[in-house]
C-alpha cells in the first residue's frame, strides 16, 4: 500500500476561483502534489488537503 504525505492549504474567501486554481496548479506542477480533499466553509473560505506519494528506496545488499 502506498504511503503519502499531506499538506493543508487554506484559501481565504477573497481569493477568486481562478486564483485558487492557479495556486493549486503550481503546487501540482512544481511540488508533485495531487488533490486529496477540498472543504468549502460557510464563510466562503476553502481548506484544501494535498497529498504526494512517498517513495522509499530499499538498501542494496551485497
Amino acid at each position: 500500500m502506498p504511503e503519502y504525505e499531506f499538506v493543508d492549504v487554506h484559501v481565504p474567501r477573497g481569493v477568486s476561483r481562478k486564483e485558487a486554481t492557479r495556486l493549486l496548479t503550481d503546487h501540482a506542477e512544481y511540488g508533485h502534489w495531487e488533490l486529496d480533499r477540498l472543504t468549502l466553509h460557510r464563510d466562503g473560505s476553502r481548506r484544501v488537503r494535498l497529498r504526494r506519494r512517498i517513495i522509499r528506496q530499499l538498501r542494496a545488499t551485497w
